[in-house]
């Protein structure tokens, strides 16, 4: 392989990765703060688990993904299984460890796997929000917390498109380089 057509491969493919890094972090913020929830991607909803109450099965500091689900899917949950649910406005991922079917509706009880006690309060089916599925990434959640911060959202606009610039310059000066030494080249072929 020549060292022109390598650099044309590698100039392309640095600038395609930069350009899909740079829209893919823009439509990820962009998405959250349109819709003032957490991102999807593939129809799931990327959590943060930002406490321990579900380890060893998920620890601290990982992303969740959770599948949204529909008012009559809320009832059909089962011991076991584990759900997202508001909870005083925050969300919280247990495990259900009982249920109960009353003439009022479905009530959950939910106990996270490293505590020891049931949550005090049973969930009513109607503020469950998703299903975990047991799709998760550790340790990623932090860095997915922070990008969520205005400081975060600002820093992941911002740094892509600077080295984006940074490359295009690079990539404009190379190219004027190479101009001035086929020019350099052809005047001392002329003489």
């Amino acid at each position: 392989m020549k060292k022109g057509s390598f650099y044309k491969w590698a100039n392309r493919f640095v600038t395609s990765i930069l350009m899909i890094l740079l829209v893919s972090v823009a439509g990820m913020v962009l998405s959250t703060k349109l819709t003032g929830g957490e991102p999807e991607v593939f129809g799931y909803q990327l959590k943060t688990v930002l406490s321990g109450s579900m380890e060893p099965s998920i620890q601290t500091g990982s992303i969740i993904a959770v599948k949204s689900i529909g008012e009559e899917e809320k009832a059909t949950f089962q011991t076991g299984d584990v759900i997202t649910f508001t909870e005083e406005n925050r969300l919280v991922t247990h495990r259900i460890s009982d249920v109960i079917s009353t003439d009022s509706g479905v009530h959950y009880t939910t106990k996270g796997d490293n505590n020891h006690a049931p949550d005090s309060n049973p969930v009513l089916a109607e503020n469950i929000v998703a299903e975990y599925n047991g799709f998760t990434i550790p340790y990623v959640g932090y860095f997915l917390h922070f990008a969520q911060s205005p400081n975060g959202s600002i820093l992941f606009m911002i740094i892509p498109g600077v080295l984006m610039l940074g490359y295009s310059l690079f990539t404009i000066w190379s190219t004027l380089r190479q101009v001035e030494e086929k020019h350099k080249n052809k005047t001392l072929d002329v003489k």
